[in-house]
């Protein structure tokens, strides 16, 4: 980094983050008040407004990177950060719908600590609130951008949802029963979280008015720090603290082919047949010791090999910068996201 020590960075990027939240929120409270009961209420409650009762309440927040990004990304373009406020909220609403969506999908029952709304509301209230989202998205996106942006920009949001569902039906796809390569992993894990990061970076150029070779940096960027933000979600997966990520960390015991799996089994060692046999006996609700494959695991390179695909998809991000002098929150963000515990 420029002049910028990891500690001042972790500090820099929390600021950000924490002003993101505040310019955000009321963007995002105006919309979810927006819509019909019991949608309101499921939406504030997921959003850690409210209780289940509609009682104000503080709980855990989301993390907010991806709007930080977009108004970071409009900073390091020359823009005003209040310029890309708006698209950063309807980046936020589509990252909610997709997490209410894989909560549903991944059948997990906690999410910053409390319920999810599936497990409250059920599960098909669950997919009406992440399908309200993403409608609130696209008319926040048209409502706070001029016209000559609001096009592009919706576009480019759609056209990120599809391939976001793309990574999600392959990412379903990858069973225990299924061999896969880290290649194919690569691809999958751009499509399913890359691409809304490059998206969010994408918007944010857009907004500041940058030129299309701008917009594409941005877009590399984003895409590239997704990547190291999915290999760091798959250690958390494995190794994360409950207490801290307000979740389980059973990716063993949903036997989920994550990157630290998917590179062990890949690694031809003897721990590499030993993790194969427990990811392959039995059905996919029988018990897995989960310890002994998280040793496997790290035995076989698997974590290892995370945490360094980790760190060079954000060496690649912070390289697609022009000037990183001008993008300094960015590279703040970029290493919050790889070196975090939740």
């Amino acid at each position: 980094m420029v002049e910028m020590t990891a500690a001042a960075a972790h500090r820099r990027a929390d600021e950000i983050l924490t002003n993101t939240r505040q310019l955000c929120e009321p963007i995002l409270r105006e919309a979810i008040s927006s819509l019909p009961e019991p949608l309101r209420l499921m939406g504030g409650y997921h959003f850690g407004w409210w209780d289940s009762g509609g009682v104000p309440t503080l709980a855990q927040p989301g993390k907010s990177l991806r709007p930080a990004l977009t108004i970071c990304a409009a900073a390091a373009c020359g823009g005003a950060p209040l310029s890309a406020v708006t698209a950063a909220a309807a980046v936020e609403l589509v990252h909610n719908f997709t997490l209410l969506h894989d909560d549903v999908m991944d059948a997990d029952q906690n999410r910053r600590g409390r319920p999810t709304v599936w497990k409250l509301w059920g599960v098909p209230d669950a997919i009406l609130l992440g399908d309200a989202l993403h409608a609130l998205a696209v008319r926040t996106l048209v409502a706070g951008l001029p016209d000559r942006l609001a096009t592009s920009a919706v576009s480019r949001l759609e056209m990120t949802v599809i391939e976001m569902c793309r990574g999600q039906h392959e990412d379903c796809r990858f069973g225990a029963d299924r061999r896969v390569d880290v290649g194919e992993y690569a691809r999958m894990a751009m499509a399913k979280t890359g691409s809304l990061m490059g998206c969010a970076c994408a918007l944010g150029a857009l907004c500041a008015d940058a030129d299309a070779a701008a917009v594409s940096r941005m877009t590399t960027f984003g895409r590239e720090l997704g990547m190291a933000f999915q290999f760091v979600d798959d250690l958390i997966g494995i190794w994360g603290d409950p207490s801290v990520t307000g979740k389980p960390a059973n990716d063993l015991s949903r036997r989920s082919m994550s990157l630290p799996v998917v590179a062990a089994l890949d690694s031809g060692t003897h721990a590499a047949s030993e993790l194969a046999a427990m990811y392959h006996s039995g059905s996919e609700t029988a018990s897995m010791d989960t310890e002994r494959a998280a040793a496997l695991v790290e035995s076989a390179g698997g974590r290892r090999r995370a945490l360094r695909d980790a760190e060079q998809r954000v060496r690649a991000a912070i390289a697609a910068l022009t000037d990183v002098s001008t993008a300094q929150d960015l590279v703040a963000l970029a290493h919050l996201a790889s070196r975090r515990d939740r």
